[in-house]
């Protein structure tokens, strides 16, 4: 792998290597750029660093103590966020929904929530582009939305147990449903720079790294490409601030790598680390933050879930956890909230589910081990809907600081009446079709998923941080790239739109470049 001396200025150094930094990465280096990616966490070897257990893969798990506040104080650490090379699509599941063109405009239909500064068809071709690098396997034609210029590469991967069971359900129902998109190869794949890739074995531990290197995550995939055109990934390496000049553009990029504070020069900067240490950074530098909209705004998806046991044997360990999808619900008739949902089955192993159930229910002992021994009859299926921005969620930094001496970041949570109704209408849904499959002993996990918005994008620099190309308003040598941008939540799983808003932000980035000069 090529390196670069600390004293000279790169062209550009990348702020983390998930779903936002290594598509940016692999662009940039692809143009010719000189790049370097700085990333807190490990390069992990998929083949042996990935074990077939839940507990040793809490390591690619970011478990920086983060506060929860609100009167839905949400889950961190293993709920959404990862580290090492890859970041979060190290343990993401694989699914690549897409949202649909009402998503980006959901306050023209209902009065609420707030429009992208940009439409579904600005980011079509990147979708395209996005869903055949990775190698998506799902169902072409694909029943909802607008009809794709790209069918899905590969074929659909086959159903688990849930699956079978709540695509059963659902035909009773009138429910459509249809194979769910994963970027997980359900044949061999070959992807330039990187060679072939093998398929799925249907192992299930999505969640906990893939061994085999089938899931799309951005290890085994944008990474490749951007080390062959000669980008330098540095792990260990947590940043912690900028040195700008008397224009206020920024210089210099401060991390800390094994206790030591270092600095690399830059002519750019693009922030990729997520929509909590986004705006942390962002906060205790001072910086981007002219709106007062660093931080504000934050989202959490609609998730709850509904659990049950059957007398079919489910073995819910075996295959990929989400693979089938039903779109139906995207605006029911009969919704009395804004937007929609998706509906999917759900794969879980053990321990994850021995500590649901023990929470949720509030089973101990005797009881619960009766109840455990029911797991290879257990399957559960789950709402993914829009949430909308509202002001009293937001980001803050609080008094308490961690092992760095950096503060931590407390995230104020609580649903709003939309996303009750929501939750109310979906998990009438989901009991309605497990009560047709049979299910018994069923429980509820009342969840909101994924962390989403803190530096919004937007054409007016007095209410949103970056412009639609994801440059700051205030920093014209700044841009952020990843969950933290999204306008509103979009009902779909977030990762295929980060991906997709990269490569956007890295093409619109090398063509002002390329005018400049």
């Amino acid at each position: 792998m090529k390196t670069y001396p600390l004293q000279e200025p790169v062209d550009a150094v990348v702020i983390g290597t998930g779903a936002g930094g290594a598509p940016i990465l692999a662009r940039l280096a692809q143009a010719g750029l000189n790049v370097i990616a700085l990333e807190a966490g490990t390069q992990w070897n998929p083949a042996t660093d990935f074990a077939t257990d839940e507990t040793a893969q809490n390591k690619l798990f970011w478990t920086h103590e983060r506060l929860s506040a609100g009167a839905m104080p949400l889950a961190f650490g293993k709920n959404n966020s990862g580290t090492g090379v890859g970041g979060s699509t190290l343990h993401f599941t694989g699914y690549t929904p897409r949202p649909q063109p009402d998503n980006f405009k959901v306050h023209d239909q209902f009065g609420i929530g707030r429009n992208w500064p940009i439409s579904y068809w600005d980011l079509e071709d990147y979708y395209d582009e996005v869903e055949q690098f990775l190698g998506v396997s799902g169902p072409s034609p694909y029943p909802w939305g607008p009809a794709r210029k790209k069918g899905y590469p590969l074929r659909p991967l086959p159903l688990n147990g849930a699956a079978q069971l709540m695509e059963r359900s659902c035909k009773q129902l009138g429910i459509r449903t249809a194979p769910g998109p994963n970027a997980i190869l359900s044949g061999t794949y070959f992807q330039q720079q990187v060679g072939y890739r093998g398929a799925c074995s249907n192992r299930g531990f999505c969640q906990a790294g893939c061994s085999t290197g089938a899931k799309g995550s951005a290890d085994v995939t944008f990474i490749p490409v951007a080390r062959h055109f000669g980008a330098e990934v540095r792990t260990g390496c947590f940043a912690t601030g900028f040195e700008r000049d008397t224009q206020g553009r920024i210089t210099g990029v401060i991390y800390q790598q094994e206790g030591q504070e270092q600095r690399q020069r830059c002519k750019a900067v693009f922030l990729c680390a997520g929509a909590v240490e986004t705006p942390r950074l962002l906060l205790y530098s001072g910086l981007a933050n002219s709106s007062g909209q660093v931080g504000k705004n934050f989202m959490a998806h609609t998730g709850t879930q509904l659990w049950g046991e059957f007398n079919e044997l489910i073995e819910p360990f075996k295959g990929v956890p989400a693979t089938l999808i039903s779109e139906d619900m995207h605006a029911p008739a009969d919704a009395d909230f804004a937007s929609g949902y998706l509906l999917q089955p759900i794969g879980v192993m053990p321990v994850t589910y021995t500590s649901q159930l023990a929470r949720e229910t509030g089973t101990w002992g005797t009881a619960l081990r009766k109840r455990i021994q029911a797991y290879n009859h257990v399957a559960g299926i789950n709402i993914h809907g829009e949430c909308l921005p509202y002001e009293s969620n937001y980001l803050e930094l609080s008094g308490e600081t961690d092992a760095m001496g950096l503060p931590k970041p407390r995230i104020h949570f609580s649903p709003g009446e939309n996303e009750l109704r929501m939750t109310a209408h979906g998990e009438k849904t989901l009991r309605n079709i497990w009560d047709v499959a049979g299910a018994r002993n069923v429980f509820t996990v009342d969840r909101y998923c994924h962390t989403i918005g803190t530096c919004r994008m937007g054409m007016d620099p007095e209410d949103s941080v970056v412009n639609p190309s994801g440059q700051s308003h205030d920093i014209p040598n700044l841009y952020i790239s990843d969950n933290s941008t999204f306008t509103g939540s979009l009902h779909a799983n977030p990762t295929l739109t980060i991906m997709a808003l990269a490569l956007r932000t890295a093409d619109l980035f090398l063509k002002q470049s390329s005018t400049h000069s």
